[in-house]
């Protein structure tokens, strides 16, 4: 399994504190689809499917469609997939997993007690029955027993492939999301990369979008909401307490609303712009670091 992740959780920062959407990642025919990992935390909703790397889900997580991974699946207890789930690698599922399709696994298969896999499944490699361990405790054990057992030097490799940056950035949806179609929404800031193209509305505490993405849906925020060079918005970009800042040659196709409001003159807003504040024309229309 790719350990990109891993590093973030274990060795930095929460890498579930928002979501996050990296440059590049697309809706397609209702799946959503990112050349790295897909993180998924507890208790979500994404009424899509996903094509990842690798996707790892918390417990009760729900997905609404088919779970494809170039590489391993990981989904934590009561995990629910109205789909099929297909692993290029190895596939970790806990206790009370329910899959609606068919499970099948290009490696080993750790399964737990009392989960369902309707139209049954297959794997190429081992498959043991049991809870498996959670991939964080598994890795923290692996590594006190190489100290050990005195391998300071495999120890060593361990750490340094868990520091190692990922090939691509990974999507990280945070605990209690829902993502459909229809809207994403969270209860965090967001996070879009460019050149992404998302269908839905957005709703998130912040909202920050990156260049050349296309977004089928409205921005809806309760802080600041930034709009990125060359991004279109189908929809309105409002935030209830936080500023707007929309960059050079952005597109927004519905109205503008915040407590101040600055545009990019070669900028174009098809609505009506409401400032409770100030309305500003900038050549580099920036957001205040505090």
């Amino acid at each position: 399994m790719s350990v990109g992740w891993f590093r973030t959780a274990v060795l930095g920062s929460d890498p579930l504190d928002r979501l996050r959407i990296p440059d590049g990642t697309t809706v397609q025919e209702h799946d959503v689809v990112n050349d790295g990992d897909v993180l998924v935390g507890g208790q979500s909703t994404v009424e899509l499917g996903v094509r990842g790397q690798n996707v790892v889900a918390g417990e009760r997580a729900r997905f609404g469609g088919d779970i494809e991974a170039e590489g391993d699946v990981r989904l934590d207890m009561w995990c629910d997939v109205e789909g099929n789930v297909l692993a290029g690698g190895d596939a970790y599922l806990g206790e009370r997993v329910h899959v609606s399709g068919r499970l099948v696994v290009g490696g080993d298969l750790d399964i737990g007690d009392d989960v369902e896999i309707e139209e049954g499944f297959e794997a190429n490699g081992w498959i043991v029955i049991r809870n498996p361990m959670p991939t964080v405790v598994f890795f923290m054990a692996y590594l006190a027993q190489l100290l050990r057992l005195g391998e300071e030097a495999e120890a060593q490799e361990l750490i340094d492939e868990l520091s190692a940056e990922a090939e691509a950035d990974p999507i990280t949806i945070p605990r209690g999301a829902r993502v459909s179609d229809d809207a994403w929404r969270v209860s965090t800031p967001a996070e879009i990369g460019d050149d992404c193209r998302l269908h839905g509305n957005v709703r998130a505490t912040d909202i920050d979008v990156g260049s050349d993405s296309n977004l089928f849906g409205s921005l809806r925020a309760q802080g600041d909401v930034v709009v990125g060079q060359g991004t279109k918005v189908h929809g309105d970009v409002t935030t209830r307490g936080g500023d707007v800042y929309i960059r050079e040659d952005a597109l927004v196709l519905g109205d503008v609303s915040g407590e101040n409001v600055v545009i990019h003159p070669d900028a174009d807003v098809d609505g009506g712009i409401r400032a409770r504040g100030e309305m500003t024309l900038d050549r580099d229309p920036t957001r205040d670091p505090e």
